[in-house]
């Protein structure tokens, strides 16, 4: 089987385990379907911006050529850092794009990757945003009507939680088994800022997630079509919005975003 196009972010739904699929040209590849056979990537060079389209020689930010790295709302300060959305004063690089996305409900949560972790995403985005990060058990802690509102309790919460995956340990399915997320849930009502009280959402399920995974490497390496434009090995599992191969090498989907790539499977 064959197929090229320009790789995108895997899609993903909820299920036991997660379905991930891929999208060439609107055809839809369940990559589940290829663990356990031998695939094959094939880079020649091309790259388009996932936003206008371009050609690029170089990739920004998973995906964009420079200039709509620079001035695209999408790459906002406040992605990375939701503190600083200003959305909810009418500002913000485009104003429009940002009333649609980032005044928008949002939620405080904590993940359960290697350790557990504080983290903020648009509502719609559950739990789609989880499994991008390759968390295996999530709950949300707080509603907002606003991203910088998610933002402002993040930071509040950061004295206590990590905001970081450690991308190593997840991917070798490392975790401290005795760490418990309805012990860090009763924890945020213990630390959580009087004046964010009101958008705390105590006892809220806890979602788990299972990834379609044969078998988790002891070592990981991440390998990069930039540097290596022909990647192939054994499909072993997918995990956030990477792919095991066999040899504990690992491979970001999502960070090749724009690429034009050859996929074959045997």
């Amino acid at each position: 089987m064959n197929y090229e196009g320009n790789l995108r972010k895997m899609r993903t739904e909820l299920s036991s385990p997660v379905r991930y699929t891929l999208h060439f040209h609107e055809t839809p590849l369940l990559i589940n379907e290829l663990i356990g056979h031998q695939i094959k990537l094939k880079f020649e060079g091309r790259i388009n911006c996932i936003n206008c389209g371009r050609l690029t020689k170089k990739s920004f930010s998973q995906g964009f050529c420079y200039p709509c790295f620079i001035k695209s709302p999408q790459n906002s300060e406040c992605i990375i850092h939701p503190e600083r959305c200003r959305a909810h004063l009418g500002e913000g690089r485009d104003p429009e794009w940002e009333e649609q996305h980032h005044l928008q409900p949002h939620i405080v949560y904590l993940a359960q990757t290697d350790a557990i972790k504080v983290g903020v995403t648009r509502s719609t985005q559950v739990p789609t945003r989880w499994i991008d990060q390759g968390a295996w058990k999530a709950a949300s802690i707080a509603s907002v009507p606003y991203r910088y509102l998610a933002g402002a309790i993040e930071v509040a919460l950061k004295a206590n939680f990590t905001d970081k995956t450690n991308w190593r340990n997840m991917l070798k399915n490392e975790t401290n088994s005795e760490l418990k997320l309805t012990s860090f849930q009763q924890t945020v009502q213990d630390v959580i800022p009087e004046e964010f009280k009101e958008y705390y959402t105590p006892d809220t399920p806890i979602t788990e997630i299972e990834y379609p995974v044969l078998e988790y490497p002891k070592k990981v390496k991440s390998v990069l079509l930039s540097k290596q434009p022909t990647i192939e090995g054994r499909l072993t599992g997918i995990r956030g919005q990477y792919w095991i191969l066999g040899d504990g090498r690992v491979f970001n989907v999502r960070n090749h975003a724009g690429y034009y790539i050859q996929l074959s499977v045997a």
